[in-house]
């Protein structure tokens, strides 16, 4: 296992397009999945012990975005013929396991990954109502063990200063997780 940090955020671009299927093999684009207020794409897989430490605190924060109106979509980009944890069937259990309770795209061609330089799982991108990247960063200081009690709710906090119209913190943190298995060739 190879874990990556993030890169420093180069923010301001607009969320490229996609249309990935979800757990039932329905087209999903980002405009299925935005919100009035933002949208946050996360980057997640099911082995990664960094998405396995995190995912019941994402799904706690996705809840309250949601309710604010930020739209919250996860996207396995992983090659799951060389790693079967994370193959379609594995996404549903996985998904029924934790209760994520957002659409999880696969995205088998890795391109969505690629478009949005996604480099690690969990890797999050947070948007305005535009459409335009506001926020790069983790989702709190938790790795593989959870943040201190009194930690802030990084990526939860911004994106709801993104949707009052407070826009997202200067100050970004970078994500940290295993590195996105990609296919060979």
């Amino acid at each position: 296992m190879v874990s990556l940090q993030t890169p420093p955020g180069d923010l301001g671009w607009t969320a490229a397009e996609f249309s990935l299927p979800d757990l039932d093999g329905t087209p999903r684009r980002f405009a299925d999945v935005a919100g009035e207020a933002g949208t946050v794409i996360a980057f997640i897989c099911n082995h990664c012990p960094y998405v396995k430490a995190m995912i019941p605190r994402f799904i706690a924060d996705a809840a309250e975005l949601k309710a604010a109106g930020v739209g919250v979509a996860a996207i396995m980009p992983n090659d799951f013929h060389a790693y079967p944890d994370d193959a379609p069937d594995a996404m549903r259990a996985f998904a029924a396991e934790t209760g994520l309770d957002c659409p999880y795209l696969l995205d088998e061609s890795q391109a969505v990954a690629r478009a949005y330089g996604a480099v690690c799982t969990p890797d999050f991108f947070g948007f305005d109502a535009a459409g335009r990247l506001v926020y790069r960063g983790r989702l709190d200081a938790g790795r593989k063990d959870p943040p201190p009690a009194d930690a802030p709710h990084e990526l939860r906090d911004a994106m709801l200063a993104v949707a009052t119209g407070q826009g997202a913190p200067e100050t970004q943190l970078p994500s940290m997780g295993c590195s996105i298995k990609w296919r060979q060739g």
